[in-house]
C-alpha cells in the first residue's frame, strides 16, 4: 500500500452518523484502490492487520450513538406533549389579532403593507393567516 499523507476534518463541526458514514466509505474507496487510512489523532490504521476491525468498530459505535441520541429526542418530545407542551416558534399574533389582519385584508381598504405595518407582521406572514382563515392550509 501507498504511504501518502492527506488530511481529513470534520467540516462545520459536523458529528454523528452521517460523518462516520461518509468516512467508511471514503476508506472502503481508498482500500479499492490499495489506500491505507492512517489516523493522526486516533489509532486508526487500516494499513495494518488489527486497523480495520477498530475502524469498523468506531462505526458501530458512532451510529450506536446516533441511535441513542435520536430515541432520547423522540421520548423528550412525546414526554413534552403528554405534559401539554407543543413545540415550535409562538404565533406573533394572537387569534384575535389573527382574525382582525384577516378581516382587513377582506375589507380592501388598506394595502397590504399598511396592513401588516399596523399589526406588525411581515406579509407572508399575513397571507399564511388569510389561507388558514379559508382553510387552504
Amino acid at each position: 500500500m501507498r504511504s501518502d499523507l492527506a488530511t481529513c476534518s470534520r467540516s462545520g463541526g459536523s458529528t454523528g452518523w452521517g460523518v462516520a458514514a461518509h468516512l467508511i466509505e471514503l476508506m472502503a474507496e481508498l482500500e479499492a484502490v490499495r489506500i491505507g487510512f492512517q489516523s493522526v489523532t486516533e489509532s486508526i490504521n487500516t494499513g495494518i492487520p488489527g486497523g480495520k476491525p477498530v475502524s469498523h468498530i468506531f462505526g458501530a459505535l458512532a451510529e450506536f450513538e446516533r441511535n441513542l441520541i435520536r430515541e432520547r429526542t423522540h421520548s423528550g418530545l412525546a414526554a413534552a406533549r403528554a405534559r401539554g407542551r407543543k413545540g415550535g416558534r409562538r404565533k406573533k399574533l394572537g387569534y384575535e389579532q389573527r382574525a382582525v389582519a384577516v378581516d382587513l385584508y377582506r375589507q380592501k381598504k388598506l394595502t397590504i403593507d399598511e396592513i401588516c405595518k399596523a399589526v406588525g407582521i411581515s406579509r407572508p406572514t399575513l397571507y399564511r393567516y388569510v389561507a388558514s382563515a379559508t382553510g387552504d392550509r
